[in-house]
């Protein structure tokens, strides 16, 4: 069983970063896929990013390609997502997600890839 707890989401104008957190808990963290997703009101659940069990294979959405990065410390059971340049459209609560089924660089894991999720944090980018 894992246990994801989403941390630094908020406020901020278009143009500024935020770095989100998700520690999570279990020995076998390191040995999962983790992915972000996001869901804005009114709209399904979306992919974002993922990485591998080791951080040497990465995936993103068009969509926040060159402004996102996603990272992982595996010796702290933590995963995030650095995001620059943000515009509103990213307003949307942020989903970390742990056993991810990700089949590589170019591909987009699903929603029912997922095992485990985060309870979310809220990010809100004012234009």
């Amino acid at each position: 069983q894992v246990q994801l707890v989403e941390s630094g989401g908020g406020l901020v104008q278009a143009g500024d970063s935020l770095r989100l957190s998700c520690a999570g808990s279990g020995r076998s963290f390191s040995t999962y896929a983790m992915g972000w997703f996001r869901q804005a009101p009114g709209k399904e659940r979306e992919f974002v990013a993922a990485i591998n069990w080791s951080g040497s294979s990465i995936s993103y959405a068009d969509s926040v390609k060159g402004r996102f990065t996603i990272s992982r410390d595996n010796a702290k059971n933590t995963v995030y997502l650095q995001m620059n340049t943000l515009k509103p459209e990213d307003t949307a609560v942020y989903y970390c997600a742990a056993d991810v089924f990700y089949l590589g660089p170019t591909t987009t894991p699903q929603l029912d890839s997922v095992d485990y999720w985060g309870q979310g944090t809220q990010v809100t980018v004012s234009s």
